[in-house]
């Protein structure tokens, strides 16, 4: 397979895959992929602890099922996810034998479609990720490509038409067997409580295998914009088109209207739009905020951050102050690592507001009222809780900016 990967299948198409995706071995790899990321269970509730307990029989008969064509996909369980507008998203967690068989789907067709992709699509693709969707987009304004088309995509997974995204998988796919496969698991039954019902459009979100097929059918989108010259930074449906005028952003927008109407998807018509970069607010992408050649945290993720740190600080927290600012210490290290490339003034305050969360804990035991501040400061002064070992985001991103430096 790898042989022929580099030098092309007969007719351009691949017709023998599913003995790829059964095979004891290919089963057995997903399975361990699918125990790695843990995860609860679906619909008939095997947890991945009961799978473990006599996965080598079960992978056997997962085997012959799949070989026989016996195997039916069980519907997805939904659940609902609180967002931190106050709304729930909904989530589909399938079973854990369904993901086995995805994670194998995966694992055999995702290195076909990956030869085709376009460099600009950056989600949900092996060697690639968020950092370097992040990283082109600072270089492309620093080239002065400011005025950005800020693109959503209304209900993207919800949208998708099945019968266009098979058809874009039967371009590369002749398995027939493969196919049905597939498109068994694109028409899964979704069973929220006692209801019960098969979706006529969209992928399952949850699924394994969903990020590859929205990868699949945005695919023909990246090569109408990249053939003709408009560089497109995508990830996932998350994308931004960044142009040196305001006349190229235009027609880049005509253009991306035309190729997402085309494929039965619409944008939406108000959150997507026409950005001058060098102007507030300029726009978001993927958590963080461009303007002006620098970038911050989005208010989105801040508001996040802080909503994260609230739940771990209440005054009446009952822990000591050196487990709590462990707890902490964990939420700030995973954030700076991904917001690390932002302006420095973002994390000063940050950091003043999380000493103030501190303080008023120290305060309330202390049998005052209200939050920290005035001469909290002093009680208990800002290297009082270096001391604590309290990870500062502003002195982290200082050392940060530093080995940047000596490394140029």
């Amino acid at each position: 397979m790898l042989e022929a990967l580099e030098n092309g299948v007969k007719g351009g198409k691949w017709h023998s895959l599913i003995d790829k995706v059964y095979r004891k071995e290919s089963l057995a790899i997903a399975w361990k992929h699918v125990e790695a990321r843990r995860g609860g269970g679906g619909v008939d509730g095997m947890s991945i602890r009961r799978f473990a307990e006599r996965a080598e029989k079960r992978l056997t008969r997962l085997s012959e099922q799949l070989r026989e064509q016996t195997y039916k996909p069980y519907a997805v369980k939904r659940v609902w996810i609180p967002k931190s507008d106050g709304k729930k998203r909904p989530l589909g967690v399938p079973t854990i034998i369904d993901r086995v068989v995805q994670t194998s789907i995966l694992n055999t067709i995702e290195p076909i479609f990956e030869k085709k992709f376009v460099e600009c699509s950056y989600g949900f693709r092996p060697g690639r990720g968020c950092k370097d969707a992040l990283r082109v987009v600072e270089q492309e304004l620093a080239m002065g490509r400011t005025w950005v088309v800020d693109v959503d995509i209304e209900e993207y997974f919800d949208t998708i038409d099945q019968k266009r995204l098979m058809a874009e998988v039967a371009k590369e796919v002749a398995d027939g067997s493969l196919l049905d496969l597939i498109e068994q698991f694109l028409e899964q039954d979704v069973m929220d409580g006692m209801k019960r019902w098969q979706p006529e459009r969209g992928t399952p979100q949850g699924a394994v295998i969903s990020p590859l097929l929205a990868n699949i059918y945005l695919h023909p989108v990246d090569v109408v914009m990249t053939e003709a010259g408009y560089r497109l930074v995508r990830y996932a449906d998350d994308m931004v088109i960044l142009c040196e005028s305001r006349e190229k952003a235009e027609r880049a927008m005509t253009l991306l209207t035309e190729s997402m109407t085309e494929r039965g998807l619409r944008l939406h018509p108000v959150k997507t739009r026409l950005v001058d970069a060098t102007l507030r607010p300029g726009f978001d992408f993927l958590g963080y905020r461009f303007f002006e050649n620098r970038r911050y945290p989005r208010p989105k993720s801040e508001q996040k951050f802080r909503e994260n740190l609230r739940a771990k600080t209440p005054r009446t927290n009952g822990h000591s102050l050196d487990a709590i600012i462990k707890s902490v210490n964990a939420t700030l290290r995973g954030w700076f690592e991904y917001f690390k490339h932002s302006s420095r003034s973002a994390f000063v305050k940050l950091d003043q507001w999380v000493r103030m969360r501190l303080r008023s804990i120290l305060r309330k035991r202390s049998k005052r009222r209200g939050r920290g501040g005035g001469y909290d400061h002093f009680r208990w002064p800002n290297i009082f809780f270096q001391q604590r070992g309290l990870f500062s985001l502003s002195e982290a991103h200082l050392l940060f900016q530093q080995s940047v430096k000596s490394v140029h």
